[in-house]
This record gives structure tokens, sequence and C-alpha cells, in this order.
């Protein structure tokens, strides 16, 4: 039976990341614009972005509603 390998938590950080900064620059935002739409500071924004936060699923939701995306853009993982 072929089982996929599981990622570490680092690399569906890293992985959730990328998802957050696609869905952001389709949208035609900086980190800074989105930030400021959070009510959040840039710093966290490319903390995100760069796999070093573990948000809550919160604040994933709150993020996926800022961009008007489906949760679910930001949270498929692909490995």
């Amino acid at each position: 039976m072929y089982m996929k390998k599981s990622l570490s938590k680092a690399e569906l950080l890293k992985k959730f990341g990328l998802n957050v900064k696609i869905a952001r620059l389709k949208k035609g935002l900086t980190q800074e614009q989105l930030a400021e739409l959070m009510n959040i500071h840039l710093t966290y924004i490319a903390r995100i972005e760069t796999g070093k936060i573990n948000m809550s699923l919160g604040k994933i939701l709150e993020l996926a509603n800022t961009l008007n995306i489906d949760i679910n853009k930001l949270l498929f993982i692909e490995y």
C-alpha cells in the first residue's frame, strides 16, 4: 500500500505561508497593505509568509475573509 510522506510542522508552515503569499499577490496587495487591512504589524505578515508563525484557525479565517477567498485556498497543502 502506498502511503504519502507526512509533512513536518516546519514544512507545513512554509507551504501555508506560500499559499498566503500567492493569495496576497493575486489580490495585488503588498504585505504592508494586508497588515493594515488586518490591523496587525507588517512583520507578522512577513513571518506568516516565511513559515515562522503558527496561526490559530480563527486568525486564518480572518485572513481568508480579508483576502476575500475561501479558507480552503489557504489550507490546501500539496506535497
